[in-house]
């Protein structure tokens, strides 16, 4: 992997130190683990909104529990 460094001199092409590959995997990783988490909780928002409808709530009554 590369990495682009500014200097007052022009632009230089460097390879990354394996410290900082690693860093990137993790916060690729991590990236990875937070829209992951993100999608879940939507997707049981959604679920759960279906369950109270299917309970026969109505929009309305869905928006006054969920505070929206």
């Amino acid at each position: 992997m590369k990495k682009l460094i500014i200097t007052p001199n022009g632009e230089e092409i460097v390879d990354l130190t394996s410290e900082e590959i690693a860093q990137r995997e993790k916060d690729t990783a991590n990236d990875d683990l937070y829209e992951q988490t993100k999608q879940d909780k939507e997707t049981k928002k959604a679920s759960g909104k279906q369950k109270l409808k299917d309970l026969g709530l109505d929009d309305d009554e869905i928006k006054a529990l969920m505070g929206a």
